[in-house]
């Protein structure tokens, strides 16, 4: 054995010395070793660590998975490499310019027409919304979007909502290229929040600060207000609250399934194939998010405009909201958690935190009483 294993073995700890013959007593048979469960088996408490270690399924909603690598022989890894070239020197320069020139006509175009109809609002609200759904198809298109819609194409409605599984900010904008959508988002700094109180305002868009409890009162009677609107544009929620990886979905929150309208979803499907469109905020800006889709080959992805749901007589808005989030991942090809996804933006209950040290405290007592 070389020194460099003998430095490694080291470091790692024995769980032996920390084990007297009366510890193992009882745990260890005579030709029989120490195994990891027997461990376990002395506290729960250790117990349930371990379990929440090995599946951890809350965490895994949130984790970007890289794509597995392919480049690894010989022949392969030239390929790769020119592939690589040919994304960032020729695509990526092309995806800009692209990018660059539709802002430029879109800006030239949603100015004039904001400040000079501003007394037309129909006509205004029209004109907007055509610009705003031209803008996001530049954006697909400065992915090389390839996007599959199924089903009817939404329609102005009262009264109705669509809620819709959310992987990324681009969600919105690949759903608005078909329809002009108004969307309930949390709000952001930098430029995507100049965007948000300029450009989508005029769809009506509803922005909250989910750190703000007064926030929600706000916004639950903007939505009501909205619904009941013939004109408004329709309204499309992401009831998760948070952007998971497209893998799983948590729980969706009942504010969109009890204001007592038709509920349409929408099942959003990315094909990590050529990228992972999964946009982890903690990690990444939406800047450098759009920068890694624009340096891929493409996005391929597929949206179902589901049958539309209604409250079922007996049942409750969770009920309800689960029902619909059964109905959204079965056509996906996701799987459900039970999670909050909030739970991504706090940390736990000094009181559970508390309680928590409570009962471990209160059962080493009762064994050190004991012996």
């Amino acid at each position: 054995m070389n020194s460099s294993k003998l430095d490694v073995d080291q470091d790692q700890p024995n769980v032996e010395e920390y084990l007297t013959e009366a510890h193992l007593d009882g745990i260890l048979q005579p030709g029989r070793k120490l195994l990891l469960r027997d461990l376990l088996d002395i506290s729960p408490t250790l117990n349930e660590a371990a379990s929440a270690i090995v599946d951890d399924s809350f965490t895994r909603c949130f984790k970007s998975n890289p794509p597995e690598t392919w480049n690894w022989n010989l022949y392969l890894f030239p390929l790769w490499c020119f592939g690589l070239l040919v994304r960032y020197l020729i695509l990526f320069p092309i995806r800009v310019a692209l990018l660059v020139a539709g802002w430029v006509i879109f800006l030239s175009l949603f100015i004039p027409v904001h400040f000079v109809l501003k007394d037309q609002d129909k006509i205004r609200h029209q004109l907007e919304r055509v610009l705003v759904e031209f803008m996001c198809s530049v954006f697909v298109a400065s992915w090389t979007g390839v996007v599959k819609y199924h089903g009817p194409r939404p329609s102005v409605r009262p009264r109705q909502v669509f809620v819709a599984n959310h992987t990324s900010m681009i969600d919105f904008i690949i759903l608005e290229q078909m329809t002009a959508f108004a969307v309930i988002m949390q709000k952001h700094p930098g430029w995507v929040g100049l965007l948000q109180s300029t450009v989508f305002k005029s769809l009506g868009c509803i922005w909250f600060n989910r750190t703000e409890a007064k926030d929600r009162h706000i916004v639950s009677d903007k939505i009501k207000q909205h619904i009941e609107g013939h004109d408004n544009n329709p309204l499309l929620i992401f009831p998760e609250g948070t952007c998971v990886n497209n893998q799983y979905t948590v729980m969706f929150k009942k504010g969109a399934f009890e204001l007592g309208c038709t509920v349409c979803p929408i099942a959003i499907k990315y094909n990590k194939i050529f990228v992972d469109a999964f946009w982890n905020s903690k990690k990444l800006s939406f800047t450098m998010h759009l920068v890694r889709l624009m340096t891929s080959w493409a996005v391929v992805c597929e949206v179902w405009y589901l049958e539309p749901q209604t409250l079922q007589p007996g049942e409750t808005p969770i009920e309800f909201a689960e029902r619909v989030r059964d109905i959204i991942s079965m056509r996906a090809g996701i799987k459900k958690v039970p999670w909050d996804g909030y739970l991504k933006y706090y940390r736990p209950s000094p009181k559970l935190t508390e309680s928590k040290q409570k009962s471990f405290a209160e059962a080493m007592l009762r064994r050190l009483e004991e012996k």
